[in-house]
Formats: structure tokens, C-alpha cells, sequence
């Protein structure tokens, strides 16, 4: 079976080739495996058995390695204990207690099963208790749900009403001046503040408040004005520090919600906050007016709750933070040093915080370029090594090291062609598109 027919065959039955879209077609250079059969430590094979050293790790989902056994069992012990039944759970109040405890701002808790959906019910509990409709959420911070309040404020705008395109607004991330004016300009109208407390830079230092960063002053404006302030730890949740994000950076949010690293790929996302905020999607108050919060059969479905009380548990008994610290500072510094050989730093690097680095990819005119970042990424297939982004996992280390320098070592070679002849002459196939974009 040929890598087109089995594209043809998911383009035929699912919108996009995949549920996903950062996992489509069109978003990895024409060399990539087109389907993936299983995963295994820190690789993945297709379905012929070929085998590549992953650094996409089910886009930020896995880090702690695929198929690690404590997790898999713990998840399948929770399937034969019935996986989903008519009450809540045994599981599902000993995962709810271990977040609380856990998460300095988190009173209560509410499980789902992906960070969409976690995401906008956050957005529904702010509009519920202030009494507000819009929303300001950092436009620099790539993607918060699918539901039209973010999509809205994306160049993708079919199918959203105009009303709802105008109730969400963005402001820039360690820019406070932004986000005042933003306000300003729209008095007593945003319920809530949404962004991911870093992505690849740390907030910066507040310039009123000594020993305090950008996520204070996003905080004090919000209560300033009576916002809610939620913080997005999908990706720096369990990554940053176990405690979350937030904990690394010494703040509270009002609400926050977590996912990918929860539990190791198991579908298992929450959004949990303040108890005055929370509580408003709870039932026990007696003529209090309801709010239809989550309510979703398979949210606390046991095997995935199994497989995150496991993966906490994993964390406590193994350095995998203090690990991914350290190998992404390892692989920074490798990348950059390999490219400075090739004398084409300038142009290809690597940055970001050391446990979740990213890389840019510049044309010869110093532009980020699209074409460059394929021909990179197809350079490093060819090296046994998927690196569409940069995700690492506890079972990344030495022999991973040694394979991406070589991976490395020969795209470098090609890249640095490319820019001296021009791309057109390397690449194979189209170049990745943005995922937001207007037309296709």
C-alpha cells in the first residue's frame, strides 16, 4: 500500500485526513510517513515497520515515552474495573482530590476529554459569573479551543456568526499596555482574560512591581476590573513544573485548565479554579439559578482517570521534569552549535524555554519561511528523526541524542545549499501551509 493511496483513503472518510489538524497532510514535507501504526519509548513506526525517532510525541501528549507500562496498566486495570458506570467513580474522586491538592488554585475540578472543550468552559464559568459576553485572549498564543469564540479571532471565520466574531478580542503577550488599552477601549465588557502563562519566552519582569512578572500585571488589571483571569496550561502543565506553570512563575489564576501531559496520551483534559467561580455549575444550592456547565458521558470515563492518577504517581517517583530541562538545553545547544559549524546560525536556530524549545527557519533574506521549515523536516526524515516541532518525553536521552546530531549534521548540509541555490531545488513536494488560513 503506497503512502498516496493511504492519504486518498483518510482525505475519502474523515474531513481533513485526520482529527486533527496539525496532524493533516498538509502540514508535513511529501517524505513523511502518511500513517503511523504504533509508537514505542521515544519512537514511532508506520505501518511497513519503519522506524523514527519522534520529537512530534502525539503533538505534546506523551512525555513520558509511548506505551509506558505503569501508565498502561493502570489504565487497563480501570477498563476491567468497568471503564464508565452509572455513578461517579472510585477513580474519578481520587483523580479529582490528587489535582486539588496538587494545583495551588485549583478548589474544584471538572474532567473532560480534550483541551477545547476544557478551554470553553472556562469561557462559559467567566460569562456566567461576571455577567459579561466578551472575551481577550493572547494573540500570540496559537490555539485555545475549536469552538467559534477563538476561531473567530482566527482568519478562519466561516460558519461563525458576525455577532460572535465581534465578541472576542486580542491583546499581545508581555505587552500590559496592550491589554489596557484593549480594555480601555472596551469598558466593562470582557468577562475574561485568556492565555497560556509561556510558550517560547518567560514573562517578562513588571515594570511597576518589583520581584513580579507579566502574569501579576495581567492579574492586576483583571481584578481591577473585575475579570476573570484564566491561565491555558495545556502544554505547560505537568512540563514546567509538576505543580503547573503557574507554580514555576509564582502566580494564581481564577481558573485554569490542563491537558496533554495529564496523562501520558490518555484522553483526559479539566478545567478547574476558585470555588466561588466553580461551585456556579454545581446543583446543591437550592434556588440558586443553574448553570449548565460539563456534562459529558465520557469526561470521567475511568481507564484515561486511571492512567492520570498513574502518571502523577510516575512523576513523584521519577526526575521526568528535571529531565526535560535538561535534554532540551542539551538539544539547544547542540542545534545551534551544528549550525554555527555550517556558518548558517543566522538562519536556522533553536530557542525557546529549555523544556518545550521550538525552532525558526529563516530564507536567505532572513524571513520565516514556510519552504525552509519543510525542506528542514524532510532533510530529517531522511534521517530516521520526525521533528515537525519540538516535544520531548522522559525516554529522549543519550542514544537520542547521538541520532538527532547525525539527522542534524546532513540537513544542515542540504539547508545550507538552499539557501545558496534556492529551495525550489531541494524540496520534494509542497510546503507545509499555516493551519490558519483562509482558504486552502
Amino acid at each position: 500500500m503506497s503512502a498516496k493511496n493511504f492519504t486518498e483513503r483518510l482525505l475519502k472518510v474523515i474531513p481533513g485526513g485526520a482529527h486533527t489538524y496539525s496532524r493533516g497532510f498538509d502540514q508535513f514535507p511529501a517524505n513523511a510517513p502518511q500513517i503511523l501504526r504504533n509508537g514505542q519509548g521515544a519512537y514511532t513506526y508506520d505501518e511497513q515497520g519503519n522506524k523514527f525517532l519522534d520529537y512530534g510525541m502525539a503533538l505534546r501528549a506523551v512525555h513520558l515515552g509511548y506505551a509506558n507500562p505503569d501508565i498502561n496498566q493502570a489504565a487497563i486495570a480501570q477498563i476491567n474495573n468497568g471503564n464508565n458506570l452509572t455513578r461517579a467513580s472510585l477513580i474519578e474522586l481520587e483523580a479529582a482530590e490528587i489535582l486539588v491538592d496538587l494545583i495551588d488554585s485549583v478548589d474544584m475540578v471538572k474532567f473532560t476529554k480534550n483541551g477545547s472543550t476544557a478551554v470553553s468552559a472556562a469561557i462559559k464559568l467567566a460569562r456566567a459569573y461576571t455577567g459579561r459576553e466578551m472575551i481577550a485572549r493572547c494573540v500570540d498564543h496559537p490555539f485555545f479551543s475549536y469552538d467559534d469564540w477563538f476561531i473567530a479571532s482566527t482568519p478562519i471565520t466561516r460558519g461563525i456568526p458576525a455577532s460572535t466574531i465581534e465578541q472576542t478580542k486580542t491583546f499581545e503577550y508581555n505587552n500590559i499596555t496592550s491589554l489596557i488599552e484593549l480594555i480601555d477601549e472596551y469598558p466593562e465588557r470582557f468577562a475574561c482574560v485568556v492565555l497560556e502563562p509561556s510558550t517560547i519566552t518567560h514573562p517578562c519582569a513588571s515594570k511597576t512591581h518589583a520581584g513580579e512578572n507579566y502574569l501579576h500585571d495581567v492579574k492586576r488589571v483583571c481584578q481591577k476590573h473585575g475579570i476573570v483571569f484564566i491561565l491555558d496550561e495545556m502544554i505547560t502543565g505537568f512540563r514546567w513544573h509538576l505543580k503547573g506553570a503557574q507554580h514555576y512563575y509564582n502566580i494564581e489564576a481564577d481558573l485554569s485548565t490542563f491537558g496533554k501531559a495529564m496523562a501520558n496520551g490518555f484522553s483526559v483534559a479539566a478545567v478547574g479554579g476558585k470555588k466561588d467561580i466553580m461551585s456556579l455549575g454545581s446543583i446543591e444550592e437550592a434556588g440558586s439559578e443553574r448553570l449548565f456547565l460539563l456534562s459529558t458521558t465520557h469526561g470521567a470515563e475511568m481507564s484515561g482517570l486511571g492512567a492520570f492518577v498513574a502518571t502523577m504517581k510516575y512523576m513523584n517517583q521519577h526526575p521526568v521534569i528535571e529531565h526535560l530541562w535538561s535534554f532540551g538545553q542539551q538539544l539547544i545547544d547542540l542545534f545551534n552549535q551544528l549550525a554555527k559549524s555550517f556558518a548558517i546560525n543566522d538562519y536556522i536556530y533553536c530557542s525557546g524555554i529549555a523544556c518545550s524549545p521550538s525552532y525558526t527557519t529563516l530564507d536567505s533574506k532572513g524571513q520565516p519561511c514556510l519552504a525552509m521549515r519543510t525542506l528542514f523536516s524532510q532533510e530529517m526524515i531522511k534521517g530516521g528523526v520526525l521533528m515537525p516541532w519540538i516535544a520531548l518525553s522522559y525516554q529522549h536521552g543519550d542514544t537520542e541524542l547521538a541520532l538527532t546530531k547525525q539527522a542534524l549534521t546532513s540537513a544542515f548540509s542540504v539547508y545550507k545549499k538552499a539557501l545558496e541555490q534556492g529551495v525550489d531545488s531541494y524540496l520534494i513536494g509542497d510546503a507545509i501551509k499555516p493551519v490558519f488560513r483562509r482558504i486552502n
